[in-house]
C-alpha cells in the first residue's frame, strides 16, 4: 500500500495540478490503509471485547471469551470508504448533494459496524442491521442510479464506471456477511478476518 501511494503520487506529479484530483484521493485511500495495516500488523489498535457466542476448536476447548476488535480498521474504513465513493460518483459525474448523502449514509455504515462490534449483548445485531440498511442503500445507488449516469456521460466513462462499481459492489456485499461470522457470530478467528478482508481491500484497489 505504501508504494502504491508513492506510484500514484508520482503519477499526480506528471499530470496539471487541476487535473490530480483522482490521483490525490487514490493515494489518500491507499496512505490510509498503510497506516492501519501497519498497526494491524504490529497488533496493535484492537481492544477485547468479551464475546456472545464462545467458539469451540474441538476437543472440548474454546476459543476464548474474549475477541480482539479492531477499532483501527474501522478508522481505516471511516476515511478510505467515502474517498472511494468519491472516486465513484465524481467518475459518474453524479450531483454533488447525492454524493454528500451517500458519503453521509456511508459514515453510518461504518459507525454502526464499528458500535455493533464493541457491544457485548445480542443488542450488537440491531446496529447490524442499520449497517445493512446503509449498506444496501449505497449498493442501489452504485448498480442503479450512477451506473445510469455514468452511461448517459458516454461509453467510454460508462464502461470504466461498471467495472469498477461491480467489483465495489460485489466486495462490499461480502463485509457483512464477513461481519456476521466474525465480530458477531465469533465463527472466524480474528487472524483469519484480518488476512480475507485486507485481500478483499486490495484487491478492489488494485483492478479499479
Amino acid at each position: 500500500m505504501t508504494v502504491a501511494t508513492l506510484t500514484f503520487i508520482g503519477l499526480a506529479w506528471t499530470k496539471p495540478r487541476q487535473h490530480r484530483l483522482f490521483h490525490y484521493i487514490t493515494a489518500g485511500v491507499t496512505m490510509v490503509a498503510s497506516i492501519a495495516y501497519f498497526s494491524m500488523g504490529s497488533n496493535l489498535g484492537w481492544t477485547p471485547i468479551r464475546v456472545e457466542f464462545v467458539r469451540d476448536i474441538g476437543g472440548g476447548v474454546v476459543a476464548g471469551l474474549n475477541r480482539e476488535i479492531f477499532y483501527v480498521r474501522y478508522i481505516d474504513w471511516f476515511i478510505t470508504t467515502p474517498l472511494l465513493l468519491l472516486d465513484l460518483l465524481l467518475t459518474a459525474g453524479m450531483p454533488w448533494p447525492t454524493i454528500l448523502w451517500v458519503i453521509l449514509v456511508d459514515e453510518v455504515m461504518i459507525v454502526t459496524g464499528l458500535v455493533g462490534a464493541l457491544v457485548k449483548s445480542s443488542y450488537k445485531w440491531g446496529y447490524f442491521v442499520f449497517g445493512c440498511a446503509a449498506l444496501f442503500y449505497i449498493l442501489w445507488v452504485l448498480v442503479w442510479e450512477a451506473r445510469r449516469h455514468a452511461a448517459a456521460i458516454g461509453s467510454d466513462v460508462g464502461k470504466v464506471f461498471l467495472m469498477c462499481g461491480s467489483l465495489t459492489s460485489f466486495l462490499w456485499f461480502l463485509y457483512p456477511i464477513a461481519w456476521g461470522l466474525c465480530e458477531g457470530g465469533n465463527v472466524i478467528s480474528p487472524d483469519s478476518e484480518g488476512k480475507h478482508l485486507s485481500h478483499f481491500a486490495l484487491d478492489q484497489l488494485l483492478i479499479c
